[in-house]
């Protein structure tokens, strides 16, 4: 199926209101049953029937004057609207609860990320006002009255049983105006996502394509193109015998991972000679995105009525998401080629270079000959198939943040030294400098079997649908291009709103009282932030990832609680709605520069060596481009009485923002 004919068939079943009210509810349930993607039990049928059964009459009164959508599909989330109403100059989004007598809280969030599913990224929801509402069959019946909508109406989840769904459409239709929504035209629309990495690996593992869930809007970048180009690489290798390398760029958040992971999921089959791997080096990542999509493959399962045991599901995820470095260890053991012939390397430009390479074997794995440097024994390994290979790395800007981490100069110099049969398809964008490729990339380009083509670079971050330039922002901020920061605010507040506050309770308060839904926020910090203690914030304490990105809100563990602080070694190619940002003395503004410090014993260190003063920087730069929604800034006051918080470490930093235009919550 396509995107635009799924566009126009997301519903299983849609109809006008006349319509539906001609036609019996076994020929609807027959209807939805037939599109349905998975066994349709004897429950199901029965709710669709007394969905139907109470529609009908409660929308006897509005015939001729809008559409019924039942199960509207939302890919980017994976779920089902139940029924949505267009009629006259508003949509419902209904989501019901039969023979339930209670409104549970996850059901509340439920239906109000539907709502706003549709206001983000369907398009003809943008301008029109949506009536998230919880239906439990049999609640008892309460006071109705009408509450005012949040600013880009979308209305506060409304609860109603059975009997009150007539008496609230009418309510709302007659308070809110507005000319009347083609309802048809309202469901053939163009539906754009952008869903968080997180989202779209679930979407992509239970068999949506990159198109179903990633914007294709003139103003983004196609991942589609990008995802089509590498796939005719693949073809072409695996048909001519190449071994070819594919250097993929983008600025944060622009979807190379999803990418990547699209590339990985059409190539699951252990048995298919296209056999890929997705590969990473970022531990808290391929734990997430693995206990992700097994949580997930359960449901599904459980869905079609099957039973799956989270193990068997786990080791089924594991064979295509792995962690680079067990990858390379079972290439150490194991002198024959890998079974993949497909290798993708997620942030490609955090391998490591020939000196921490070097040693890391020689203490941890005991080969003391060890001579390479983490990507050219990378590229050794898949060198190792006698037929065909392709690796493809997908390559972030100023993202490295720990020691020994090589940008992509080590790529591009084992390709340019020792790997000169294997073609190479770059991104132009490639000699920018955040992408600290040096000046190998010059010599690379003049080599026969160098293929530049821009269909390798995503240069528009998706990660906010609010703000693209979120990221451009950043990148002004810690160069001090003030000019720049200032006019590229001026155009984000008005979709991205950013505030600066000294008190971190303020800004808690703040990011709770911006999300909704599920919507995901939490406290982010740097690594070296360690003078966040007076505040409850201790990086040191082990922080568990998993819990902190997946579990719902009534888990302590999880972001949403706003107590354990995630560092950049956890967040990074992830996502937040809205976050938390606490700014320590380890990055400070001083004067016309910053400063960068470490906290060693009882004091704070000047950092002098330039390249952890980059990944100090790199950190702050991944913190502050973690939110896809807005963000509140904490700068600490600091502490007259403790020498390590005086108030002047923290004085600039705050200033500094507050002069750009960042709006203050004091």
């Amino acid at each position: 199926m396509d995107v635009a004919e799924m566009n126009v068939n997301r519903a299983h079943y849609q109809d006008t209101i006349e319509a539906f009210l001609q036609t019996s509810s076994d020929a609807i349930c027959g209807v939805l049953a037939s599109r349905s993607d998975f066994a349709v039990e004897r429950t199901q049928l029965q709710a669709w029937r007394e969905q139907v059964d109470l529609l009908q009459p409660v929308l006897a009164r509005h015939t001729g004057r809008g559409h019924v959508f039942f199960e509207f599909v939302l890919p980017r989330i994976g779920r089902r609207v139940d029924v949505l109403l267009v009629i006259d100059q508003l949509v419902f989004v209904l989501e019901f609860k039969v023979g339930e007598t209670e409104f549970q809280r996850h059901a509340i969030d439920q239906v109000w990320d539907y709502a706003l599913d549709l206001k983000n990224f369907h398009e003809p929801s943008h301008w029109v006002p949506i009536v998230p509402v919880l239906v439990a069959t049999r609640a008892p019946g309460i006071e109705l009255r009408y509450e005012p909508p949040a600013g880009d109406e979308v209305y506060s989840p409304l609860r109603v049983g059975a009997q009150q769904l007539g008496p609230l459409l009418d309510l709302y239709l007659a308070v809110v105006s507005g000319p009347p929504i083609d309802g048809a035209a309202w469901g053939a629309g163009r539906y754009s996502p952008t869903p968080t990495i997180i989202e779209a690996a679930r979407a992509l593992y239970s068999g949506h394509s990159v198109a179903d869930i990633s914007r294709s809007d003139a103003g983004a970048s196609n991942l589609t193109r990008t995802s089509n180009y590498l796939s005719a690489v693949i073809a072409d290798a695996q048909q001519n015998g190449r071994k070819v390398v594919c250097l993929l760029t983008g600025v944060p958040g622009a979807g190379k991972t999803l990418v990547g992971l699209d590339i990985a999921t059409q190539h699951m089959d252990a048995a298919s000679s296209l056999h890929s791997v997705f590969l990473s080096g970022n531990g808290p990542l391929v734990a997430i995105l693995r206990e992700a999509l097994a949580r997930d493959h359960v449901q599904r399962e459980r869905q079609d009525g099957r039973l799956l045991s989270k193990s068997v599901a786990r080791r089924q995820v594991e064979t295509f998401i792995q962690n680079v470095h067990h990858f390379r260890d079972d290439c150490l053991v194991n002198p024959g080629a890998p079974p993949e012939h497909v290798a993708i390397f997620d942030e490609a430009q955090r391998a490591w270079n020939r000196e921490q390479t070097v040693a890391f074997m020689t203490r941890k794995k005991g080969q003391p000959d060890f001579d390479a440097s983490e990507p050219e024994y990378l590229l050794s390994c898949m060198d190792r198939h006698t037929d065909w290979a392709v690796v493809l790395c997908l390559v972030g800007g100023g993202q490295e943040i720990n020691t020994g981490e090589a940008g992509i100069s080590e790529w591009i110099d084992a390709l340019r030294t020792r790997y000169l049969h294997w073609s190479v398809h770059i991104s132009p964008r490639l000699q920018e400098s955040e992408y600290a490729s040096g000046g190998a990339l010059e010599a690379l380009k003049s080599h026969d079997l160098v293929h530049l083509d821009e269909a390798l670079h995503l240069s528009v971050s998706m990660r906010s649908f609010r703000a693209e330039r979120v990221s451009d922002w950043v990148k002004f901020v810690l160069d001090l291009e003030i000019q720049k920061a200032q006019d590229t605010l001026r155009d984000l507040l008005p979709r991205y709103p950013i505030v600066v506050t000294r008190s971190l309770a303020s800004a808690k308060a703040w990011v709770k009282a911006n999300a909704r839904g599920s919507e995901r926020f939490g406290l982010i910090v740097s690594s070296q932030a360690q003078r966040l203690k007076p505040h409850a914030i201790d990086v040191r304490v082990p922080v568990d990832p998993v819990h902190w990105f997946l579990s719902p809100k009534e888990d302590v563990r999880s972001s949403y609680y706003l107590e354990d602080a995630a560092t950049e070694f956890h967040v990074q190619g992830l996502e937040l709605d809205w976050a938390c940002v606490v700014w320590d003395a380890d990055f400070r503004k001083v004067d016309q520069a910053w400063d960068h410090w470490s906290f060693v014993g009882s004091r704070w260190q000047r950092v002098r060596k330039a390249e952890r003063q980059t990944y100090l920087k790199n950190a702050y730069r991944v913190l502050l481009t973690r939110a896809r929604q807005g963000m509140a800034l904490v700068i600490p006051q600091g502490s007259e009485e403790d020498p390590t918080r005086d108030p002047s470490f923290y004085d600039a930093t705050y200033s500094y923002l507050q002069s750009i235009g960042v709006p203050s919550l004091d």
